[in-house]
């Protein structure tokens, strides 16, 4: 015979709350670098020519760079407003409204953006 707490006690918030934790500490990590990448971009580019702005961002490594920005930047804002409605939404079928809308609305973000630096970087 186990009591309640001996039921639920090491399993957490349905075992996934560490991991949540860590990959948003994570893309903030990431964030922090490729935003003063992103920034110094900016301000290299102040100015300049749409020619030139294009050609800068087709270059293979600003590119990459910059796809990783978008990943890491959509990850980090889906999980974070994932934890702002879960703490606050208190209507159920509201709350599972929110989560999907949040999921789609950081996916066509991530896509949107995804897409347009790939069209630029292939000059189609």
């Amino acid at each position: 015979m186990r009591t309640p707490l001996g039921q639920v006690r090491g399993l957490g918030a349905a075992r996934s709350g560490t991991g949540h934790f860590w990959l948003q500490r994570m893309t903030a990590v990431a964030n922090l670098v490729l935003s003063i990448f992103f920034v110094g971009l900016l301000i290299s580019l102040a100015g300049e020519s749409h020619a030139s702005v294009t050609a800068t961002l087709a270059h293979p490594l600003v590119t990459i760079v910059m796809l990783l920005f978008v990943l890491s930047a959509t990850v980090h804002m889906r999980l974070g407003m994932q934890v702002i409605i879960e703490d606050y939404v208190h209507h159920e079928a509201l709350k599972i409204a929110a989560l999907m809308l949040n999921t789609f609305f950081t996916i066509v973000i991530g896509l949107s953006a995804t897409f347009a630096l790939l069209k630029i970087s292939f000059g189609v």
